[in-house]
């Protein structure tokens, strides 16, 4: 094994280098800059820094780039970059009432208090391909179609739209902040059962494909959650620091977020009446599609503490939470392509001794 590896660093060094070249293409073409991939490639750039659990424009978009568009290896890189960083506090709980909303949309509510904001979409756009887009910036001038920046309306505060089910006591209580230090998965092993905080952070930094396919399947009857989107919204959220040896609050800037809530419904119970319940989602930048899937699977998840029967993948919280990091399921899988010349040859070697053993069997019941 040491001599397969040592004799293959020079293989390794040459691969590093055919990687670069891939990496940069055509030379003839100008090199692709951080600015570029994050103005314009803003949606990869979320996902990254969602699933990476590191909000930084810049690192994100340097790790989109040096990973040639492979989300997963770039969400890899930040994750390791993130590791090296110190840890001087936590920031108090995000208020996302008092975010500046630019897009909020919901399905339950036609007219509600500050109206619907589309904002920045696909969902009304056709899935045909805008050919202009392969034309020159200056070529495409003039063109009714290109949005400008400019254009956008300005960030607006809005309520949350559960808190309207709340006042007439429709839909079950935030839960409530007993004021413990939340778990912090990036610090320490997580055991089963977890709480709650422990369970979004690890839905929050899984893997959106999963999220997506376990969100399909508690809709198609397999954990009966078919629920109305309550509202969905992405824009700004001020952080705020509360510093103990200075007395008094700092604000460290504003991050964007999505954020989904769902509203369930629930037949209530023998000291519940009927109402509302509520799925979650809170995800760096704009992930509309996984903060809708990680509310859908987070209400799967409490099927035990709102007193139904589970009998479904995405109810078993176990299964759910230990496969949805697509780091480390990459490690996991990706390992298999390494040297195990070893291990196989021990399999070899036992497949060819017991073949031996059964074609003497099968000689010896012949005769």
């Amino acid at each position: 094994m040491y001599v397969a590896a040592k004799g293959g660093e020079k293989a390794i060094r040459n691969a590093h280098a055919l990687l670069a070249k891939r990496r940069r293409g055509n030379t003839n073409l100008p090199s692709i800059t951080l600015d570029q991939i994050a103005e314009q490639l803003t949606l990869a750039v979320d996902r990254v820094m969602a699933e990476g659990s590191l909000y930084d424009v810049e690192l994100a978009a340097l790790a989109v780039k040096q990973a040639r568009g492979d989300l997963i290896e770039a969400i890899f890189l930040i994750r390791a970059f993130r590791t090296t960083l110190p840890r001087f506090g936590y920031a108090k709980a995000l208020d996302t009432a008092e975010m500046l909303v630019r897009r909020r949309v919901s399905a339950t509510y036609k007219d509600l208090p500050g109206g619907q904001l589309l904002g920045p979409t696909f969902d009304y756009t056709h899935r045909l391909l805008d050919t202009s887009l392969g034309l020159a910036d200056e070529a495409r001038e003039g063109n009714d179609q290109a949005t400008r920046v400019d254009d956008a309306p300005a960030p607006v505060s809005m309520p949350r739209v559960t808190d309207l089910l709340g006042q007439e006591g429709l839909i079950e209580g935030a839960p409530d902040d007993d004021g413990a230090e939340p778990f912090d998965i990036t610090r320490a092993p997580v055991s089963f059962p977890v709480d709650r905080s422990t369970r979004l952070q690890t839905l929050a930094r899984g893997d959106e494909g999963y999220l997506l396919a376990l969100g399909y399947s508690t809709q198609r009857g397999y954990g009966r959650s078919h629920p109305f989107v309550g509202e969905i919204r992405f824009g700004d959220v001020e952080v705020i620091f509360d510093a103990p040896e200075l007395g008094f609050e700092l604000s460290l800037g504003t991050v964007q977020v999505t954020e989904c809530q769902s509203v369930n419904q629930f037949k209530g119970s023998a000291t519940t009446a009927p109402q509302f319940t509520r799925g979650y989602g809170l995800v760096f930048g704009q992930c509309e599609r996984k903060a809708l899937s990680m509310a859908l699977v987070e209400r799967a998840l409490r099927w035990e503490e709102l007193g139904e029967e589970r009998g479904a993948p995405a109810q078993d919280e176990e299964f759910v939470l230990s496969h949805c990091d697509n780091v480390q399921a990459t490690g996991f899988v990706e390992h298999l392509k390494l040297p195990h010349y070893v291990d196989f040859q021990a399999e070899l070697d036992l497949v060819r001794r017991m073949r031996a053993e059964h074609a003497a069997q099968m000689k010896e019941a012949a005769e």
